[in-house]
């Protein structure tokens, strides 16, 4: 079972989202939030397999909830579930983590599958969506670095270790170590002279 926490700040719409949700026996709707400060509370004390929720909303928004979500490493997956399709918005949800981003005008159909394959350890993106990001690749831009992974890349450059990046950006050595596996995945690079070489490639060093 998928336990779902819903968070949107139109009741109507959550109230639809929920009917056709239920419809499927393999999705729990588990809890609803108005905003993000709601859904941090329930989060912590409601166990959810994942997050669908908008971007616009009162008190916090999806994408500030999204980057506390991933940085304090919540075992739930997030989906963004937006009506934006511009690109400022889909690129800033892919550098804070999110594990997919659709369009509310999908169909019921599509979204189901969406939080399945989700909940399975896979990412899913609108085709609208995943149009955006081809194109703003194509454009040659580094969509996936957030600005904090970028400072780890010039850090590690510098050549500190993850004890002494911690003691620089004022967290922990294993908040540290989450940002490089992080920054490997996306990056697709698997040691840390390869982390070096891209930092200094894209002028991350200064």
């Amino acid at each position: 079972m998928i336990r779902v926490l819903l968070v949107d700040d139109h009741p109507l719409f959550r109230e639809g989202l929920r009917h056709r949700l239920d419809l499927d026996c393999d999705i729990e709707v588990q809890a609803e939030a108005d905003n993000g400060l709601q859904a941090l509370e329930i989060l912590k004390d409601t166990q959810i397999d994942l997050v669908l929720m908008d971007i616009n909303m009162p008190q916090m928004d999806g994408m500030y909830l999204l980057e506390l979500i991933k940085e304090q490493e919540m075992s739930c997956k997030v989906v963004m579930l937006s009506m934006h399709d511009n690109k400022e918005y889909i690129v800033a949800a892919m550098r804070h983590g999110a594990d997919g981003y659709i369009l509310k005008d999908v169909p019921g159909k599509e979204l189901i599958e969406a939080i399945k394959k989700v909940a399975a350890g896979k990412r899913y993106f609108s085709a609208d969506v995943i149009d955006t990001l081809s194109q703003e690749l194509a454009s040659g831009k580094q969509v996936l670095v957030t600005q904090r992974e970028q400072l780890v890349l010039r850090l590690i450059s510098l050549g500190m270790n993850n004890k002494r990046i911690a003691q620089e950006m004022n967290v922990s050595v294993r908040t540290v170590e989450t940002h490089k596996r992080n920054i490997k995945q996306k990056l697709a690079i698997d040691c840390t002279a390869g982390l070096v070489r891209y930092a200094i490639d894209h002028g991350l060093d200064r």
